[in-house]
């Protein structure tokens, strides 16, 4: 007889090892059987074939399921991690909005089985108010700056910043919350014990302390391409929206605004020049059906997050040149002055449409402010003109 795991969570890590995440077949199956049954059945054969031959490898090679769950637990422990299942306290309910867009075309979106979740932070506390920002790898400076600043932004406005980790703006946006001593979660691609890349090894480390590292793979799991696309069914289903910042045409960053969107999330994106490539695959997601909105910054954000009964953004204070600061008369004796050229009180008077004695003294006025300069009886525009 086989040993079986005695808890439905070590029934759950077991499983996730052996299938991907997302699989509707096991987690149908998982559903209608519980976890524990579920493993028996795989030992036993008795499941559809694709899931058998999905699994033939690893039940043959393990013939001690309750120990190879063991092995999990130890080294989920060992690494300072944690697992979290449906149900527990710290379980985001948000997660479940994932069955609304399986369906037989999308049959690998269900919801996480279980998470890998490491720091002292709660998964849930953390994203019931959390914004995702995501984009290229390969970011400008543009983007690595405006990823940073809108995360810091937003950190100090009391949101939780969601990404994944990767070089470039997943970077610049987790690096952002934490300079301004906020939490930040990074949804990974692999194990939370070596989390990818090791480039970021440091600022793994500063989110263990602050946030949570979270991941649906097992400790020991590597990345794989299709691992970084089911992640971001993840990020997008945690977070109430998500900001794509710099994405090529085809890129995860695209894949996560997707998602964000099928899920009813609030899609947004930063714009940037139309001649980089960079910025193509965001521009694009203002021509496509996702009601992408354009956000500049982080009050812009909260605005679209929030809703009508949500503090709106005050539009940015105008770009101000010295010469706006100037009052009607001054402004009219100022571009009455020919450049280069000086000229007799009465003629510059004339010539603004003001009386001769008003002229006078704002030009004093305007003298001892540095506008014009004065030689005898007349005028000229100061050299290196303030317009």
């Amino acid at each position: 007889m086989t040993d079986l795991p005695d808890d439905p969570r070590l029934a759950l890590m077991l499983l996730s090892s052996m299938v991907e995440p997302g699989d509707a077949e096991l987690d149908d199956l998982i559903d209608e059987s519980g976890p524990i049954e579920t493993v028996k059945r795989l030992w036993e054969g008795d499941v559809p074939d694709r899931l058998r031959r999905l699994t033939s490898a690893a039940v043959a090679c393990t013939h001690d399921p309750a120990d190879r769950a063991a092995q999990i637990a130890s080294a989920t422990e060992a690494c300072g991690a944690r697992v979290l299942i449906p149900g527990d306290p710290d379980w985001p309910d948000q997660l479940r909005d994932l069955l609304l867009v399986c369906d037989a075309d999308e049959p690998h979106v269900r919801p996480p089985r279980c998470l890998w979740v490491r720091g002292r932070q709660r998964l849930s506390r953390l994203c019931r108010r959390s914004v995702a920002i995501v984009g290229s790898r390969a970011a400008s400076e543009y983007g690595q700056h405006l990823a940073d600043d809108l995360a810091a932004d937003l950190t100090e406005a009391g949101w939780t910043i969601v990404s994944g980790g990767a070089f470039g703006i997943d970077r610049a946006a987790h690096l952002g919350a934490l300079a301004r001593g906020g939490a930040t979660v990074s949804v990974l691609a692999c194990g939370v014990e070596e989390p990818y890349p090791k480039g970021n090894r440091s600022m793994f480390d500063l989110i263990v302390e602050k946030g949570l590292l979270v991941s649906e793979w097992p400790p020991g799991s590597t990345v794989m391409k299709h691992r970084f696309l089911t992640r971001n069914r993840v990020i997008a289903a945690l977070t109430a929206g998500t900001v794509v910042i710099e994405a090529a045409c085809r890129s995860g960053a695209r894949n996560t605004a997707r998602h964000a969107a099928e899920l009813g999330r609030v899609l947004m994106f930063t714009p940037g020049p139309v001649t980089s490539s960079m910025s193509v695959g965001v521009h694009q997601l203002a021509r496509e059906p996702w009601e992408a909105r354009l956000v500049t910054r982080a009050e812009e954000v909260i605005e679209d997050l929030t809703g009508i009964g949500g503090p709106l953004a005050t539009p940015p204070p105008p770009h101000r040149r010295p010469f706006d600061r100037l009052t009607e008369v001054e402004a009219r004796l100022v571009e009455a002055l020919p450049r280069g050229y000086v000229v007799e009180t009465d003629r510059l008077a004339a010539a603004a449409g003001v009386p001769a004695a008003t002229a006078a003294e704002t030009l004093e006025r305007l003298r001892s402010i540095g506008w014009v300069d004065r030689i005898d009886d007349r005028w000229r525009l100061a050299r290196g003109g303030r317009c």
